[in-house]
């Protein structure tokens, strides 16, 4: 138990740099259109497309996961995401490296910015797909739900530290500090889990399932041996033995609906605007006319109410279902947003507004964050697994590119109107996941495959 333990801590390391890296970017959003957009006279889109461009990366780090976990292997995979995640920093907090003068503000170094930002984004859209999947490929069946769901805590806690960490470079800063020098300083914090992420994937096993396929299959009983004891170890390594076949089935053959479904749960998650309210958290409650310093000790605050809320949601999702907490906070995050739509109409700026935005984010966190990847882990056939996960994974970034990048430019237009389209969206989630997702709670893989063989 405890070796398998660590191997999960080790792989949600992955994790934690997911959220780290999505979340760094809240501190350093205004800095950076104060530092590259503002001297070049460019637009809102502009900011906003700069804001999200690591998503782009995501896109792709998703869309490849799949081949690049067949080719290279989970370990292997996770090794090039934590290099990735190292460079990525090193390039956003020093974009002139090599090319450009030191403080020069010019299209190049935006450019330059803008593709470290993707490279960094690729790393996290292999390890949205791949951590998952080594822990779940390494865990024993009977803990196999809890030590997956370690991974989106690890995500939650990723982005709770890293506001800290910007909050703590901010702090006492003048605003001219920040945005010449500060946000250099965030972005280059992020090499220190990185690094000790890839050196600890030194010491990490790969999973028996991959070796197995990958006729090591020595390597993969010793592992299992390891984990499960002897007995138990030898059983479960002729169960993967007798599923570990090359199947060339199409993608839809189990119908259209399940790969639908998958993206559409991928889809809502985003559409309802949870990562607006992490990107932009700062600027939020800036522009509900609070301090620098103090926004983003509100963020922090954010951050607390996502990691509690995230704990109940593992608690709860095998003993109260997957709909039902689905269903929740959908209801949650419609009551937030609706709220803090009238309240942005009628300017009112104030402690209400704090408290419906926590309101909505507790209702994400303990539904739509952690119960969609569980639920994309879950319902998709063994034989079209791989494949559909990473379609629902790229559809996820995609959505979440388009969503983030046209923040600005919809706030610009009004903030009623923005975050009323975002109670729209937790509205339809809601009538999508009662008619269309079925309940999977305490039901094996192959019986939910039995749901869309029928």
């Amino acid at each position: 138990m405890l070796y398998v333990t660590v191997l999960t801590l080790v792989a949600t390391l992955g994790g934690l740099l997911f959220g780290y890296d999505t979340a760094v970017i809240s501190g350093a959003e205004k800095s950076i259109q104060e530092y590259l957009i503002i001297p070049l006279g460019l637009s809102s889109l502009a900011h906003g497309a700069t804001i999200s461009s690591a998503l782009i990366g995501c896109i792709i780090g998703g869309a490849i996961s799949g081949m690049i976990s067949t080719k290279l292997g989970r370990k292997k995979s996770l090794m090039l995401s934590a290099f990735l995640f190292f460079i990525s920093a090193l390039g956003a907090a020093y974009p002139e490296f090599l090319f450009f003068k030191h403080g020069e503000h010019s299209m190049g170094v935006l450019l330059a910015f803008n593709f470290y930002r993707i490279i960094g984004g690729i790393g996290v859209g292999l390890a949205s797909a791949v951590c998952p999947m080594y822990i779940g490929e390494i865990a024993p069946a009977e803990i196999r739900g809890k030590l997956v769901s370690l991974n989106q805590f690890a995500i939650i806690f990723g982005m709770l530290v890293v506001y800290f960490v910007n909050w703590g470079i901010a702090s006492g800063q003048t605003v001219e500090w920040i945005n010449e020098i500060g946000w250099r300083y965030m972005f280059l914090s992020l090499t220190i889990p990185s690094a000790l992420f890839g050196i600890l994937l030194f010491f990490v096993p790969e999973t028996p399932r991959y070796l197995t396929f990958v006729n090591k299959d020595a390597e993969a009983l010793k592992i299992l041996t390891k984990i499960n004891g002897e007995a138990r170890g030898k059983e479960i390594f002729s169960e993967i033995k007798s599923t570990v076949v090359e199947h060339k089935s199409e993608i839809f053959a189990f119908g259209k609906t399940v790969i639908l479904i998958g993206i559409l749960l991928s889809v809502f998650q985003q559409f309802v605007g949870i990562n607006v309210a992490l990107y932009y958290a700062p600027r939020i409650f800036e522009s509900m006319g609070v301090q620098k310093d103090s926004s983003m000790l509100q963020t922090v605050v954010m951050g607390l109410v996502n990691v509690v809320f995230t704990v109940i949601a593992i608690f709860t999702v095998d003993k109260w279902g997957r709909k039902p907490l689905l269903i929740t906070g959908s209801v949650g995050m419609a009551i937030g947003m609706f709220a803090i739509a009238i309240l942005s109409y009628y300017q009112i700026i104030g402690i209400a507004t704090l408290f419906f935005i926590i309101v909505y984010t507790a209702s994400f966190m303990m539904s739509w964050g952690p119960i969609c990847w569980v639920l994309i882990s879950e319902i998709f056939p063994n034989k079209i697994r791989g494949s559909a996960i990473a379609i629902a994974v790229a559809a996820q970034w995609a959505a979440n590119y388009l969503i983030s990048s046209t923040y600005p430019f919809m706030m610009e237009f009004s903030g009623a109107f923005t975050y009323g389209f975002y109670g729209v969206m937790s509205v339809l989630s809601l009538f999508f996941v009662w008619k269309w997702v079925p309940e999977t709670k305490g039901k094996s893989l192959e019986e939910i495959e039995k749901v869309w063989e029928k």
